[in-house]
């Protein structure tokens, strides 16, 4: 979602990202750009960070003998930037994460691939327990530089309805 500029100021003005809960429509589709190409050091520090001890993810040698011929990106790295990439247009008003679920990886990512991400709404209902709130379901899905889906997973987050937003989240 483009930013929206407030103005808090004589001659002074913020850029405001997300959205509302009002303004999410089912079936509509966020495209999020920029991409981000992978590279052989993201994927060791987050893996060794993670305390990932398996060698697919590090060791070349090893990796070379595998069905994929050489190390892949470590798989909660992959779900991490699509969640990063869709905050903008999906989390940025988001009062909490509620879930993530179905998450599938269908085809390696491998350092060197540019990941790109979208996010489908299919679901969305008012909050029973908040009425300032909102509840909306998202399928993101990652895709590399070939079109070809790497990830996708449900994810579900409590969002604030316009007008409701923390005061002093909204004057940040």
């Amino acid at each position: 979602m483009a930013g929206t500029v407030k103005k808090v100021g004589e001659n002074r003005y913020r850029e405001s990202f997300g959205r509302y809960f009002e303004d999410f429509n089912i079936g509509d589709i966020y495209e999020h750009r920029p991409g981000r190409t992978i590279t052989e050091t993201d994927n060791t520090w987050f893996t060794l960070l993670t305390m990932n001890t398996h060698p697919m993810h590090f060791d070349a040698e090893y990796a070379k003998h595998s069905e994929f011929g050489r190390c892949i990106v470590c798989s909660p790295l992959t779900v991490a930037l699509i969640v990063g990439m869709s905050v903008t247009d999906v989390s940025q008003k988001a009062i909490a994460n509620l879930g993530w679920k179905e998450i599938r990886l269908p085809h390696p990512l491998f350092a060197g691939d540019t990941l790109t991400a979208e996010s489908e709404v299919l679901d969305k209902r008012e909050s029973k327990s908040r009425p300032s709130a909102g509840l909306v379901t998202v399928k993101s899905r990652g895709f590399n530089q070939d079109g070809k889906l790497v990830c996708e997973f449900d994810r579900t987050i409590l969002v604030a309805k316009r007008g409701f937003e923390n005061e002093e989240k909204a004057n940040y």
